[in-house]
């Protein structure tokens, strides 16, 4: 198929390693941001065929594995209310919160039902005046701008049996939150190409020069990886903190302006907990003054739900990069997709689905 099979050649991915492996003259350590770049390296044993090269460190850029356990036992309450229409996308249903996941209140009788769209939500609100219907917006800058959306056209349809549980999460601040740790390690990143296909790069810009790393911009496919890897190898051997676009059948420097305007016209910038992470400040969205009649924490007054996290699952240190999924001690054991303690093993994006998936009986090199 043209434009996808071009991107998955052998030749040419033979090529780029061969590449990769003469141009580092030392093994460097360096962060593919997105989850789903995580699963092409793993999938397809990039990883593996640049072992002298890079040492992949896996990043926290799966937004269904950060979201809040406090934000899952919210939305557990929430759909769990006499009247409530629950809606989510498939990734989410299986989230563990404290008290078990979405599938399960549904099990209970709680009425949560799978979209594939947050307007699929809309829709539903107007079919069912009588209920209260609450989408759960979930996800990176990515998917915020489809969610702002949801709470425009709710508004503009003045819909009043609509809200959104919001848990957005940026990138940039968590990058500076992984470079700021005294035990950072990390000499380069992948930059995530679906967040700046919508933000754009100028804010990794900033950051190559704050903190002198460099970023590459780069696509999901096997040679997106390959070509990224060996962008970012030549800028961290000629030492120059940079950002280039390997990405650039869609990504712009400036983003999609439409999408962040929409976004920031329902959503403002707010201190935000990751899971596993904690508090990063300034890292999350939430909907502004003018929409809290769509914001369902304030309609259902669940705010101050707060819940603790497994003490045996390490799935902070995995999102930080801190630790490989194959070095948890419950990893393929009490921890598989069928019995998940935390998000990276449920969320098709997760690093620890990627290594059960695709290395589920290999040992860790530095298991503790």
């Amino acid at each position: 198929m043209k434009f996808v099979d071009e991107y998955r050649d052998p030749s040419l991915a033979r090529a780029l390693t061969r590449r990769i492996l003469a141009t580092a003259t030392q093994k460097w350590r360096i962060m593919e941001i997105c989850g789903g770049q995580t699963h092409t390296l793993i999938r397809n044993g990039i990883d593996e065929l640049l072992y002298d090269a890079i040492d992949p460190i896996h990043g926290p850029g799966c937004p269904v594995c950060v979201t809040p356990l406090e934000k899952i036992d919210r939305a557990l309450a929430i759909a769990e209310k006499p009247g409530v229409i629950f809606t989510t996308f498939g990734d989410m249903m299986r989230v563990p919160g404290s008290r078990g996941d979405l599938l399960q209140a549904k099990a209970r009788g709680a009425d949560v039902r799978m979209v594939y769209s947050p307007v699929d939500a809309i829709k539903i609100a107007e079919k069912n005046p009588d209920k209260e219907v609450v989408f759960f917006a979930v996800g990176f800058e990515t998917t915020a701008p489809a969610n702002a959306m949801s709470a425009w056209l709710a508004r503009k349809k003045n819909l009043h049996n609509f809200s959104l549980i919001v848990s957005h999460v940026c990138v940039p601040p968590a990058v500076c939150a992984i470079l700021e740790d005294p035990e950072n390690v990390i000499q380069g990143f992948i930059a995530p190409g679906h967040v700046c296909t919508v933000m754009g790069y100028e804010e990794y810009e900033d950051l190559a020069q704050r903190y002198r790393v460099p970023f590459v911009v780069t696509g999901f496919e096997p040679i997106d990886l390959l070509e990224g890897v060996l962008l970012l190898v030549q800028l961290l051997e000629q030492g120059r903190p940079e950002v280039l676009n390997q990405y650039a059948r869609s990504v712009r420097r400036e983003g999609n302006l439409e999408a962040k305007r929409i976004m920031y016209e329902v959503f403002e910038v707010c201190d935000m907990s990751w899971r596993g992470i904690g508090l990063i400040p300034k890292s999350g969205l939430r909907p502004k003054a003018e929409y809290a009649a769509y914001d369902a924490e304030k309609k259902f007054s669940v705010g101050d739900l707060k819940t603790e996290e497994s003490s045996i699952c390490i799935a902070g240190a995995v999102l930080q990069g801190k630790r490989k999924p194959n070095e948890c001690p419950a990893f393929g054991r009490e921890c598989t997709p069928e019995t998940p303690l935390g998000a990276p093993m449920v969320s098709t994006e997760g690093a620890c689905s990627a290594y059960y998936a695709f290395r589920r009986f290999q040992e860790a090199s530095h298991a503790s």
